[in-house]
């Protein structure tokens, strides 16, 4: 393990390595490149980990996407807006040099983000790629202590056991369904899942009966050519339709 010096800064912890701090050669030149990656991204409980690492110095920072990004107004996707905001932050807390690139994670999550940075820093220093080595490591480790803060224990090698992952996180919010509020639940697909039903109500659409000609809702888009009928009215040519199968 690294022998590590922290430091706090505003609401989240940075370090430098020891190692890396001392017996270092005045007036030595180094290139210096900032890698950006996130991590919960894909995950079901709470935001995602925004972090910030400095390869040669080994200084490494990070900000959270808060979880409500990802309830209520996740299809507006403000979180990209947010990812773009706390990106440029970081960069900034590291008082990028003028020969100094950076290095931001693929991931669709910084589409905005990277095209901000090229604004300020231009095309050549900023490059999407790939992020693995220490700067993932880190910033998996700041993700990981931020879920167990809530009480959650995450499973050995969820790296490699993403679906596992998802249905060991839900099994515990099931347990315990007070910390839904610390979840992902605007996700589409959750709405398969009866634990999140409460957060992806039915839309409902107004269509007139084509029996009685009164008004009616139903759960799916009525088209011209198709008839559309009420409750009452509906028992009745489903019987027909069994009959005509049969």
């Amino acid at each position: 393990m690294f022998n590590l010096s922290f430091y706090l800064y505003s609401e989240h912890y940075f370090y430098r390595p020891l190692k890396n701090c001392i017996g270092r050669k005045r007036g030595k030149t180094h290139t210096l490149t900032v890698i950006v990656d996130d991590a919960g991204s894909g995950d079901l409980l709470f935001g995602v980990v925004v972090g910030a690492y400095r390869e040669e110095t080994g200084e490494f920072k990070y900000d959270m996407i808060d979880v409500k990004f990802y309830q209520e107004i996740f299809r507006e996707k403000e979180y990209l807006q947010e990812s773009s905001r706390i990106v440029s932050k970081l960069v900034s807390w590291f008082n990028i040099k003028p020969d100094e690139a950076i290095h931001i994670c693929q991931g669709c999550i910084f589409d905005v983000a990277a095209e901000e940075l090229r604004k300020v820093y231009g095309e050549d220093r900023v490059k999407r790629v790939r992020v693995v080595g220490e700067a993932q490591r880190l910033v998996e480790i700041a993700y990981l202590d931020e879920i167990r803060n809530l009480g959650y224990e995450p499973m050995a090698e969820r790296e490699e056991k993403r679906g596992k992952s998802f249905f060991h996180m839900m099994r515990w919010l099931k347990e315990n369904p007070e910390m839904l509020r610390f979840a992902k639940t605007g996700w589409p697909r959750l709405k398969n899942y009866h634990l999140f039903k409460q957060f992806h109500p039915e839309q409902v659409y107004t269509a007139i009966c084509s029996d009685c000609g009164f008004e009616c809702e139903v759960p799916f888009q009525p088209r011209a050519n198709q008839p559309v009928y009420c409750r009452k009215c509906w028992p009745a040519h489903r019987n027909n339709k069994k009959k005509q199968k049969k």
